[in-house]
Parts: structure tokens; C-alpha cells; sequence
């Protein structure tokens, strides 16, 4: 049976671009059961009348659900002890580097890498004496904590992924991961217990997701998230990218972009069927 999910952040109202992934998904199920996340784990930004507007536009939309909705926010512990997992095997470090030192020690830098989300963390915190850390911790000083990416990847050795969409350079099939393309990534901070890649990777594995339908620009995203699939011994959905819904000047649309959200639309004398209708485009 396919297991489907659709994953919205309540930060906003839901636009064209929402409505083409929540279909795509839902769709992609083919009546197999299509899993709604709520992805509310930044909480300075989720407000409960945008998780209301997203319970009302798919419904609008006839997209049915399987109930109950997962919203991360209740699922800290999880992230937590995922965390404390990656910590056990050496692969966490404590950053305490601000943004500023970063982008200064980045611009220093001759040739700095880049990836998908811009230049490489230059690893500055990666060779902190434990002394060291353990000092700055005990001040107090504000640190994310990161996964020693290069470590993880060569523990684990080649890795690869089935992509049943298409990713942005037309990539179908078996594809070999390459996790080392963002460098060390965040995993937490502390205003936020977890970061996007650990988050989606733990649930996808705690709902059973067995296809992950997502826009092409999170193609990249799946590289890494492969890597912690394997540290986590999580089992590995097949995935299906698909291309995004542009506005008139060829941009994605935004949620700041008020003029595409499904209420606005729905005001405007538009149906189910003229947004299905849109996408056939």
C-alpha cells in the first residue's frame, strides 16, 4: 500500500503552489492512505488560525485525510532522542559561531564550497578541545548543533535513493546520494529543539511514509536526508519530485503573495475544478 503525506508549516495561508503539492500527494496514493503533517515546529511564527485556514483549504479542495495529524510540535522528544542517537556515534558537534563569523570566515576563505543552501560552514567549531566547549557551554554562549556530515558519510559508505518524479536536471531512477554537496548541516538550535532534515526524516519513519511527493527544490534535501536515514537505521520511502507552480513572472509563489492564496481564489468565484484545471496547464 502507497502512504502518502502532505506536510504545510501553519506560518501562512496556503497558495497554488500548496494546492499542486497536496493534490500531487494525495493523488500519488492512489487510494492508499494520504497523511497530513503539520509542520509547526518554528512556534515564533505558527499560529493556530493558519493550522485552521489548512484543515478548511483541503477540505474545500476535497482532499480527505487520514486522521489523526501529526503536528510536530508534540513531537520533540522524538527529535530529541534521535539527536542523542547521532551524539552516541561522535557524528554532533556544538557550534558557536554567529552568522556574522560565519559569512566573515567564509568571505576570508579562497575558495570556499557551496552547495545547494550557498557556501559550506567552514567547519570552525568542528575541532573545539572538549575543554574548550565545555567552557563555552557552561557560559551560557547560544551554539546549534551540527552533524559532522564528512565522518557520517564515510562510516556509512554509498548510498542511493529511488526517485519516481523527476528531479531538476531531469534526474529518474536509482540515484546515487551525495550528502557532502551542503556540508555540515544544523540540526538544532536552541529556540528550535529540531531542523527540517531531522524532523522529516524521523516522521516519514513514525507515520510509514512509503512515497515522499515534494516540489523539485527540495531534490537536494534528500541527499542529506538519506545520510540520517542511515545513522538512524530509518527506513528509506521512495520519493517523487515534482516540478512548481509559477506566478506570471515565472517565480514561485509566496505566502507573502496574497493575491494566489486558496481563500483569496475562492472569493474570486473559483472551484475545485478550475484549480485542478489550472495544473493541466
Amino acid at each position: 500500500m502507497i502512504v502518502t503525506r502532505f506536510a504545510p508549516s501553519p506560518t501562512g495561508y496556503l497558495h497554488l503552489g500548496h494546492a499542486f503539492a497536496a493534490i500531487a500527494a494525495h493523488d500519488s496514493a492512489q487510494g492508499g492512505r494520504f497523511l497530513l503533517r503539520i509542520e509547526d515546529i518554528d512556534l515564533a511564527r505558527a499560529r493556530p488560525d493558519y493550522e485552521a485556514a489548512i484543515y478548511e483549504d483541503l477540505t474545500w479542495l476535497d482532499l480527505g485525510w487520514e486522521e489523526p495529524v501529526l503536528r510536530q510540535s508534540t513531537r520533540f522528544a522524538a527529535y530529541r532522542a534521535a539527536l542523542d542517537s547521532l551524539d552516541a556515534q561522535g557524528l554532533i558537534y556544538r557550534c558557536f559561531c554567529t552568522r556574522t563569523e560565519i559569512a566573515n570566515e567564509i568571505a576570508r576563505a579562497s575558495e570556499a564550497p557551496h552547495g545547494p543552501e550557498g557556501a559550506h560552514y567552514p567547519g570552525t567549531c568542528r575541532g573545539l578541545s572538549a575543554n574548550v566547549r565545555a567552557e563555552l557551554v557552561a557560559s551560557g554562549a547560544p551554539h546549534a548543533l551540527r552533524l559532522d556530515v564528512g565522518e557520517a558519510a564515510r562510516r556509512v559508505g554509498a548510498l542511493s535513493f529511488v526517485e519516481k518524479g523527476h528531479g531538476p536536471a531531469g534526474e529518474h531512477g536509482m540515484i546515487a546520494a551525495d550528502p557532502l554537496q551542503f556540508g555540515d548541516i544544523v540540526l538544532a538550535r536552541k529556540e528550535t529543539p529540531t531542523a527540517y532534515h531531522l524532523a522529516a526524516v524521523v516522521d516519514d519513519a513514525f507515520q510509514g511514509v512509503t512515497l515522499v511527493t515534494r516540489g523539485g527544490d527540495l531534490f537536494a534535501a534528500t541527499h542529506v536526508q538519506r545520510l540520517l536515514q542511515a545513522l538512524l537505521d530509518l527506513p528509506t520511502p521512495h520519493y517523487a519530485h515534482h516540478r512548481l507552480i509559477l506566478d506570471a513572472q515565472g517565480r514561485k509563489f509566496s505566502k507573502r503573495d496574497k493575491a494566489a492564496t486558496l481563500r483569496d481564489l475562492r472569493t474570486q468565484g473559483e472551484t475545485p475544478q478550475s484549480i485542478r484545471a489550472r495544473f493541466r496547464n
